[in-house]
């Protein structure tokens, strides 16, 4: 990571306006998104533009010859081509055969990818952006850092001083006020102008449709006024017909700025008459470039389902505090990132595909069904064999690939570090070992004991099952005690718990690197050891194991070839479950008892990102804890990423330490003594950061508050 792209960073973070504006609409957004959508089945709706748009990509040149054909049966004049500077060029070619001079624009991505103000400006052309947040970038000399609200990042004092310098008169930031002037600068210049640029949300081949979406009426007059109007349309936007258009105008405005529908809705089909009836000059633009070869990437090729709403941006918790000028290029976020690498180069995302800590929220939100999080790590994949690893990186692949010598350096590290260590926690390291590391939590110690030497010392009574206890590396190596107290509530359920000496780290932090191959090798020992023992389960309390055991070993063996190893892949998947899961089914069977437990303290619930976006997995371990006689305080944001992310928290601390703090803030303000999780990564986090601030409230496993329960019930 390169020095200038950390500074970015840290100059974003500390900018308490940007962080401000970005974290209260990120708020804001996902309650009002919640109330757009309230009475619409959202899975259904998505799965609808996910289809429309998912077939559209599988055919994309045979939709763009049927559009041509039809938008030029109308009267307009449609230019297919798959460079950038072939559409500088026509337009600059058109606007020197005409003696057009003053464009007006309405808001356009693709004008933005193509840097189109910039050729047309050096040209001698007078360029004015109409939208309003357009328009401040525009005055301010910067580039949008969101794609639907490009000025977001900017206080309305900072905009009153834009338009001061603008207008050569001092303005208050009244925003009322700010408006009116907009509108009297910029009414002139509509009326003026004499070419019109405009992008398209819809481009439908059935009719040769274009369909623009806004709230300010800007485009109808670009559209519409200048004589001559030309549409830059990348080919993601084509569908195939009229009535598709229906479920992507439902989702659109819902989910970029909780709408229900946008102000304005301009469908234009073929040219429109010009104010003294004559008709317009209509040119499309058909922008294809890598648009194609993005469609013919069997990985990629979901990422045109994009309807550019920008809800992956407005529920990311890293985007809400950096923005989209570091977080992105001209297109923003974690899907401004994919696009970046396809429509620029893969080389220009090195930096900022490291920002996305991989929580999910945008997945959940997407309304066109685009995994962000795993296209994401399939760049990583990508960049992973394109540039040479570190020594750094070769050393700690041969590491966690050995895993002898990896549980012999944790216990040597173990012994090293008690002198560091005081109640469980190292608090502060020397600088030479990474002091900042423990900057902003205290770190768990290394256990003196791992898992692995304490479970089959253990007395357990045998059941008449058996499950296979996979502990992940942290609580094998820094919580045994959630381990202990896995098999404290199994053994209840008549299970007996066994620990397979073999297994090792389930590859997760070398997948999320893009080292597939390491992880594939993780993902090889551990099946061995864990389907060497006969049982009925699998269980695991880390949620990030979890995934890694269910669903990306079989994925890491097939990418590197390994065919002959993906049944018994398939065969510890089918076995696998996660902890509160297990539990809750043992509980419904009447196998295990939860009567509730006088005098047990209050607590809220961390969701942790894998447990809840990638298992599915949210009301078991509440329900629970309640049935064991925890009452509950719900958080404020209690899906939200406490900024663990496995190795994130140490690759990004700058970003990592705020997210930490805005959830032990919402920690304390439910008022509960106690917080669970399901994720020992979470635990780390969270416990580490209410270490570092003396805070009474205790994180505890959902584990160790059943056990817990169990005990006091005895």
């Amino acid at each position: 990571m390169s020095q200038d792209f950390k500074q970015q960073i840290k100059t974003a973070i500390e900018n308490p306006n940007l962080t401000g504006a970005l974290g209260r609409f990120s708020e804001a957004y996902a309650v009002s998104r919640a109330k757009a959508y309230e009475g619409i089945d959202f899975q259904a709706l998505r799965q609808r533009i996910a289809a429309i748009k998912g077939e559209a990509a599988g055919k994309l040149e045979e939709l763009a010859e049927r559009f041509t054909r039809q938008a030029t049966a109308k009267g307009a004049k449609v230019f297919r081509t798959s460079q950038p500077e072939e559409v500088r060029a026509y337009i600059l070619n058109l606007a020197a055969a005409k003696g057009l001079k003053r464009v007006v624009k309405s808001k356009s991505m693709a004008s933005e990818e193509i840097h189109l103000n910039q050729a047309l400006s050096q040209a001698g052309l007078e360029v004015k952006e109409t939208d309003l947040g357009e328009w401040i970038i525009q005055l301010a000399g910067q580039r949008p850092s969101h794609m639907v609200m490009p000025a977001i990042h900017l206080t309305k004092e900072e905009v009153a001083e834009i338009f001061s310098k603008e207008v050569h008169e001092r303005l208050a930031s009244d925003i009322p006020r700010l408006v009116k002037v907009a509108r009297r600068e910029l009414r002139q210049k509509f009326l003026e102008a004499d070419l019109g640029i405009s992008g398209a949300n819809i481009a439908v081949a059935e009719t040769g449709t274009l369909v623009i979406m806004t709230n300010e009426g800007n485009a109808r007059l670009v559209t519409s006024l200048p004589q001559t109007h030309v549409a830059i349309v990348g080919l993601e936007k084509l569908i195939e017909r009229f009535e598709d258009i229906a479920p992507i105008l439902t989702a659109l405005p819902k989910s970029a700025t909780s709408q229900l529908l946008t102000s304005y809705v301009t469908m234009i089909t073929g040219p429109v008459p010009n104010t003294d009836g004559s008709p317009k000059d209509l040119h499309i633009i058909l922008l294809d470039s890598h648009r194609t070869e993005m469609a013919s990437d069997p990985v990629f090729k979901q990422a045109l389902q994009c309807i550019r709403c920008a809800s992956c941006l407005n529920v990311c918790p890293v985007f809400r505090l950096v923005g989209g000028h570091v977080f992105g290029d001209v297109y923003t976020g974690g899907i401004g990132t994919i696009l970046t690498a396809w429509f620029d180069q893969l080389k220009r995302t090195e930096d900022i595909q490291g920002l996305c800590i991989g929580c999910g929220n945008c997945k959940e939100v997407c309304p066109a069904c685009i995994d962000i999080p795993e296209l994401i790590m399939e760049l990583r994949r990508r960049l992973d064999k394109e540039r040479p690893r570190s020594l750094g990186q070769k050393a700690a692949y041969a590491v966690v690939n050995n895993r002898r010598l990896f549980h012999g350096l944790l216990r040597a590290a173990s012994l090293a570090s008690k002198p560091l260590a005081k109640d469980g926690f190292i608090r502060h390291l020397p600088q030479f070992l990474g002091g900042d590391l423990a900057g902003f939590r205290s770190l768990p110690a290394i256990a003196a004991e791992p898992l692995r030497d304490l479970l089959p010392r253990l007395r357990q009574t045998p059941g008449r099952q058996k499950a296979v206890l996979y502990a992940g590396c942290l609580i094998d190596f820094a919580y045994p005690r959630v381990g202990q107290a896995v098999m404290e509530v199994l053994n209840r359920a008549g299970i007996e718990v066994v620990f397979p000496q073999g297994q090792t780290c389930c590859g997760a932090p070398a997948r999320y690197a893009g080292a597939v191959e390491v992880a594939a090798k993780n993902a090889r020992d551990n099946i061995e050891a864990l389907l060497a023992t006969p049982a009925d389960y699998v269980v695991s309390a880390c949620p990030t194991c979890t995934v890694a055991l269910k669903e990306t070993f079989g994925q890491d063996l097939a990418a590197q070839g390994w065919g002959d190893w993906l049944d018994r892949a398939r065969e510890l998947a089918a076995k696998t479950w996660d902890f509160s899961s297990l539990v809750k089914r043992l509980v419904a069977e009447g196998r295990l008892a939860l009567p509730a437990a006088l005098g047990l303290e209050p607590y809220t619930y961390h969701d942790s990102c894998h447990l809840k976006r990638s298992l599915g997995v949210q009301e078991e371990p509440r329900q629970l804890l309640i049935q064991a006689g925890y009452p509950l305080r719900e958080m404020f944001e209690s899906d939200m990423c406490c900024g663990m992310g496995g190795s994130y928290a140490l690759k990004f601390p700058e970003i990592a330490r705020p997210m930490l703090e805005r959830k032990l803030s919402n920690i304390a303000q439910s008022g509960a003594p106690v917080v669970a999780m399901d994720c020992p990564g979470c635990l780390m986090q969270i416990q580490g950061g209410l270490d570092k601030q003396e805070s009474p409230v205790r994180a505890r496993h959902t584990a160790e508050l059943l056990a817990q329960a169990l005990r006091e019930r005895s």
